[in-house]
């Protein structure tokens, strides 16, 4: 006997309608059905839905997961290593994270002084966390270009570009309580433009201007730029679509 939808739903903790999502695209389509037309989900199934909420967690889009999922090379026993692997560096990451933010806490009281570089310790710019967003807005080919440019790049070239992004966001940091249209702000902007396009793949004016857009309309964008200076996102968004429409 199967299980049905809601139930699947409530013990796994997500909704029946991503459920019936991840069944139109083909991701997850239950084994059996009712005579009434309900969903049954087997064990089977349900091995299945921990391995895509496994990628999920890990930023996977839903297209690639079916695309792994389902060839016919998938190994499950190899994918829960991986995943094992890649949540193991997620959790150092984020713990250096948070190590930066208790020392930034003491340098905030007084109690202790940072170093530039300390400030920034655990951030790393080389895997972009909204993927599957990125895909949705700007297309498959925008992102592809993407991550083909920055898998191509040395360790030291990413250290360098790296480096240059920080130095970017510190100089706008110091800049936002200015006008986003200043020479400053627009000259601190292109640059930002500039390594875009020289090391994290093709982004036209318009697709420039779009990204800053959801640096406030996105409050996970906002949030984590944020962290940079209080206000950063928006003045961001604001400096960019001044240099896009100043292009044109």
């Amino acid at each position: 006997m199967g299980i049905k939808v809601k139930e699947v739903a409530d013990l796994v903790g997500i909704s029946v309608r991503t459920l019936h999502h991840y069944d139109e695209i083909g991701l997850l389509t239950p084994e059996a059905t009712t005579t009434s037309g309900y969903r049954l989900y087997s064990e089977e199934d349900l091995e299945c839905l921990q391995q895509i909420l496994f990628f999920k967690e890990l930023g996977f889009p839903l297209k690639k997961i079916r695309e792994i999922i389902s060839s016919p090379s998938f190994n499950k026993s190899e994918a829960l290593e991986l995943h094992r692997k890649y949540l193991i560096d997620k959790r150092s990451r984020l713990d250096k994270i948070i190590a930066t933010i208790d020392k930034t806490i003491e340098h905030t009281k007084g109690e202790i002084n940072m170093s530039n570089k300390e400030k920034f310790e655990g951030f790393d710019f080389s895997q972009n966390p909204y993927e599957q967003e990125a895909r949705e807005r700007w297309g498959e080919k925008a992102v592809d270009d993407s991550n083909k440019k920055i898998s191509s790049m040395s360790k030291k070239e990413k250290e360098t570009a790296n480096e240059k992004m920080i130095a970017i966001y510190t100089k706008l940091a110091e800049l936002r309580y200015d006008s986003p249209a200043s020479d400053e702000a627009q000259a601190a902007i292109k640059d930002w433009y500039d390594l875009l396009n020289n090391n994290f793949g093709s982004y036209n004016l318009e697709t420039f201007k779009g990204l800053g857009k959801l640096y406030v309309d996105d409050k996970r964008f906002t949030k984590n730029i944020d962290k940079m200076g209080e206000g950063l996102a928006k003045f961001m968004s604001e400096a960019m679509a001044i240099f896009t429409d100043s292009k044109k």
